[in-house]
């Protein structure tokens, strides 16, 4: 397979493609030079200024100040099939905005807010948890806007806003698998206390849809590759390592079934609780090929402007930061052109956190090669 290569690495670092650091050592055993060989550690130690934002902070403080790491927001700001769409749903809409209160969930940059603020708000709150709130305030001012945005540094849930009231809630809630670390039930949260009768949410719609490809290269790697490391048997880990979904960008050309979608979340009606649901799918082979894995993704619309602006996620699209999630299946299906993997997905919030995702998958095949049925659970984590 010709992806997964570069780039980002699957926890979302940027990996080194330039080759081994040249580290000066002395006295090598012959152990020692195999070990430089492979090593690409620079061991220097760089020290971070104590007035940047987060230096003082390890993984250990971090949820919300996750956040707080620039290359976060670079990563977002930088997917201009997300920002852009954003940006033209509230540029193309400016009727939607002009002299309307706005309340930005989750603000970040403030990007949101500033391109609210362009579009004629008559005054935007950003409210933004992170550090991140404090370069948001600067961010504000230095772009001339601070008579229109305010920044609040804090949880939605805890705030106090300087109005009973908003027009309009923008946010840019959604996470891998749509709901995987997502601020949903924030917004929700900030909908149910603030927005006025008959206000708006954006965007005010979401989808997410299954499809299932054939991996076979990239499942030998990631998932058979604990049968036999350096030497040893670490099989034990396969099971383990099956449960956790993979955020990685599919090629389109591995598809082999049509794509259905799971369920679609009316932002401006849905109740919390909708958050979990079970959804029934048929997925229909559209050439004879094997099965090892389901793939996720999700679509978002913004349905209240002159024109309907959304985007995707799914890959047979430009790619997103989002990517797609791949649920790997324990079995090998053989299917052959019109047959169907018939089951459903159930997804919750886990009961330790509600943040994390956990999913559970029951599928069966009868086909001419192939006859199988089975229960699947995952957890991202």
């Amino acid at each position: 397979m010709g992806r997964r290569k570069g780039g980002k690495s699957e926890n979302g670092s940027a990996s080194n493609n330039s080759g081994s650091l040249n580290v000066k050592v002395t006295r090598m055993s012959v152990d020692d030079e195999e070990m430089a060989e492979t090593s690409n550690i620079d061991k220097s130690v760089c020290v971070p200024p104590e007035d940047v934002i987060g230096s003082d902070k390890t993984s250990a403080d971090y949820y919300f100040d996750s956040y707080s790491h620039f290359g976060i927001h670079e990563e977002m700001l930088k997917d201009t099939i997300r920002t852009k769409t954003y940006q033209n749903a509230i540029y193309k809409n400016t009727f939607l905005f002009k002299d309307k209160i706005v309340l930005d969930v989750g603000a970040g940059t403030g990007i949101l807010s500033l391109f609210c603020a362009k579009a004629g708000a008559k005054h935007v709150y950003a409210v933004e948890c992170s550090l991140m709130a404090d370069m948001a305030k600067e961010i504000v001012q230095k772009n001339g806007f601070s008579d229109v945005i305010t920044v609040l540094k804090g949880k939605v849930e805890e705030i106090d806003l300087p109005v009973n009231h908003v027009d309009i809630i923008v946010s840019e809630w959604m996470g891998y698998f749509l709901l995987f670390e997502n601020m949903l039930n924030t917004v929700l949260y900030a909908r149910d206390k603030w927005l006025v009768e008959d206000g708006i949410v954006l965007p005010d719609r979401a989808s997410l849809y299954l499809t299932a490809i054939e991996d076979a290269d990239y499942k030998e790697d990631k998932i058979e590759f604990w049968n036999d490391v350096y030497g040893f048997d670490m099989s034990c880990i396969k099971k383990q390592s099956m449960m956790e979904p993979l955020v990685d960008t599919v090629d389109q050309n591995q598809i082999v079934t049509n794509c259905q979608l799971l369920k679609t979340m009316d932002i401006s009606k849905m109740a919390p609780g909708d958050v979990s649901f079970t959804a029934p799918f048929k997925l229909i082979a559209e050439r004879n090929d094997y099965i090892h894995a389901l793939v996720a993704y999700f679509d978002v619309s913004f349905t209240k402007g002159h024109k309907l602006i959304g985007f995707s996620t799914g890959p047979k699209s430009r790619a997103t930061h989002w990517k797609q999630t791949v649920l790997y299946l324990e079995d090998v299906l053989t299917i052959c052109e019109g047959e169907a993997l018939v089951g459903s997905m159930t997804v919750a919030p886990s009961k330790n956190n509600p943040r994390d995702v956990d999913i559970m998958v029951e599928y069966s095949l009868s086909g001419l090669r192939c006859s199988v049925s089975r229960t699947q659970h995952y957890k991202m984590r």
